[in-house]
């Protein structure tokens, strides 16, 4: 799975063994985001768990992960330059989705977790996300899933939040490619949980 970017256009390849000094171009010295380098999901446990693997801890689990060729993914680029990072695989490989009551539901083997996206600031409103959605979602039926989940963070109308906020994606972004919402957020806040099957 992979498209060519022509000039100005965005391509996009699936996570290979070798891309784990693209992965540190992309993400930079904060890991994407506080620390995370994309273990968020995969951390069973939150709390001081948590705050304990924050920064090199996650570097080094995520690496051994991208090199060992556990993780899955989508890479986006413009030329040879990385622009963003889409997370999807198997959902068994994401035991904190597990620990949240917004997102339980009866699974299988075959169900799939689209569960993060990193645009950097100076790419974001060009399109990069919704090529990385289309590009996950091939990739997760090449890979023979049954349905793709994913928890996009709800919004207010005409509401803008910053990237922090919304790794998971918005609603719009996952209803545009096909998803149908499982149930909402209580309170209209927090998480949806999304399904295209």
């Amino acid at each position: 799975m992979t498209t060519s970017p022509g000039p100005g256009r965005i391509g996009t390849r699936a996570l290979c063994r070798g891309d784990w000094p693209v992965i540190e171009t992309l993400f930079g010295a904060n890991g994407a985001c506080g620390g995370c380098w994309c273990m968020w999901w995969r951390v069973p446990m939150g709390g001081k768990t948590w705050d304990s693997a924050k920064g090199e801890p996650n570097r080094v689990a995520f690496r051994d992960l991208v090199e060992s060729g556990a993780a899955s993914g989508v890479l986006a680029f413009e030329g040879d330059t990385p622009i963003g990072w889409c997370a999807v695989g198997p959902r068994a490989a994401f035991p904190r989705v597990d620990r949240s009551k917004t997102l339980a539901r009866a699974w299988s083997a075959d169900t799939w977790s689209l569960n993060c996206l990193y645009v950097p600031a100076r790419w974001r409103g060009r399109g990069v996300a919704t090529t990385l959605v289309a590009a996950a979602i091939e990739l997760a039926r090449q890979a023979g899933a049954g349905e793709i989940e994913a928890y996009p963070q709800a919004v207010s109308p005409g509401e803008r939040q910053a990237g922090a906020f919304v790794w998971t994606g918005v609603p719009s972004l996952f209803l545009a490619a096909g998803f149908v919402p499982e149930h909402a957020p209580p309170r209209g806040r927090g998480l949806y949980l999304l399904r295209l099957r």
